[in-house]
């Protein structure tokens, strides 16, 4: 194999829309690719919001305080207005970044704001999939003109670069989230999670209280494994007060046959994948990419999900895994019991995920988005500055901001 030529140390910038108070998906991603860069000798400081006792890694700056607002199906906390554009034009100017990253840029939230107010090479990431989406409807005509500064743009999946296309024309680089794949790969069995032939365990990772993400899915294919499988177990992990009550109320005298975990730290996560004997995914839109399925494939873990789109990309149409129709828990619950009486199923789609997970480790990933950096920076000199233009968009943000009485 030919070795990669070295790369060339750069100064990079990386914004995040949403809050490191209660980090989800991109927040991830973007903590995951910053140390990527810098164990490459990269430097790289990231501004996102939080709040100021809110624990943060020493390459992140804190923006201040987000708002929660229903954003895209969720809730999602976000950063908005003239104090917030004032912290963003004193980080850029401190940071002389050669490249600014920006996700998300449609995001009402430091990303749009950063656009608006930066001039020089600019790559955004997209990370939203969605058929309809009134939110980039909204929030498009405030960042048209501003989309034309950006030097390249990269979309985690296809399914979000068909969002962009659709939604904001241009194109993208599809470059897919990043794992940490030996992190899961080495990641030692916990006995309380390890299921046996007759007590098998089965999890579910996700925000309890977001009906998209599907617990009621897999609560109502229940039933028929315990059915078929009297012993099996179920562990959910996740934040969200309704799990409990939603058990309840499904299963009745059944509940206890599932567990609630709440919230786990990510050395924990990576051992409750290699602990179980299935990992479900019964989400039911909204996902451009699926992370989690890459997390429990690299586990060595066999993957169930809803055939979204999205999820059977990944899964390489069923072969690292099995699909079942999205949104239906009868179903879930046939395939289910099929895998976990099935162990020759089980070893074939685990060694077809083991083949094909590494596509996803940063290692691969980041080479990616640098090669990204490195044609964006070539050939400028200067550092990402202030584009002139944003002192006048920062005046009307300030003229909105009054007139709403803020």
């Amino acid at each position: 194999m030919t070795p990669r030529p070295p790369e060339r140390a750069l100064r990079v910038g990386i914004v995040c829309p949403y809050s490191f108070d209660v980090p989800g998906g991109v927040q991830f991603h973007v903590r995951d690719l910053a140390e990527a860069l810098l164990a490459r000798g990269h430097s790289v400081s990231v501004l996102a919001p939080a709040d100021d006792d809110t624990p943060v890694p020493p390459y992140l700056t804190a923006a201040g305080r987000a708002v929660p607002v229903r954003y895209n199906g969720a809730v999602a906390r976000l950063t908005f207005g003239p104090l917030t554009a004032a912290r963003v034009r004193k980080w850029l100017a401190a940071g002389e970044f050669d490249v600014l990253h920006l996700h998300e840029p449609v995001t009402p939230s430091l990303s749009m704001l950063a656009l608006w107010i930066a001039d020089g090479p600019v790559v955004a990431t997209f990370h939203t999939a969605l058929i309809r989406s009134r939110s980039l409807q909204l929030a498009y005509p405030l960042v048209r003109q501003s989309l034309e500064k950006i030097s390249a743009r990269i979309a985690v999946s296809e399914d979000a670069r068909r969002t962009l296309v659709e939604h904001m024309g241009g194109d993208a680089v599809v470059i897919p989230n990043g794992v940490y794949v030996d992190a899961f790969a080495d990641a030692t069995a916990d006995p309380r999670w390890t299921g046996t032939p007759e007590a098998p365990t089965i999890a579910f990772l996700g925000r309890l209280d977001e009906p998209r993400k599907g617990l009621g899915v897999l609560l109502g294919a229940v039933p028929a494994v315990l059915d078929a499988i009297p012993g099996a177990r179920f562990l959910v992990a996740g934040r969200g007060e309704s799990g409990p009550q939603q058990a309840a109320e499904i299963l009745g005298d059944r509940a206890g046959a599932v567990e609630f975990l709440g919230g786990v730290s990510d050395e924990d996560k990576a051992r409750l994948l290699t602990s179980v004997d299935a990992y479900v995914a019964p989400q039911t839109g909204g996902e451009s990419f699926g992370i989690v399925l890459v997390e429990a494939m690299s586990a060595g873990t066999t993957v169930v999900a809803s055939d979204l789109g999205a999820f059977s990309r990944v899964l390489d149409d069923g072969a690292s895994g099995v699909l079942f129709a999205t949104g239906d828990s009868a179903d879930l619950g046939r395939r289910l019991v099929e895998v976990l009486r099935d162990d020759a199923l089980r070893a074939r789609v685990e060694e077809h995920a083991r083949g094909s997970v590494r596509q996803y480790d940063w290692s691969a990933v980041t080479d990616q988005v640098t090669a990204v950096y490195e044609m964006v920076v070539a050939g400028r000199d200067a550092p990402v500055g202030e584009d002139p233009s944003s002192l006048r968009g920062a005046r009307l943000l300030e003229l909105r901001h009054r007139g709403n009485g803020r």
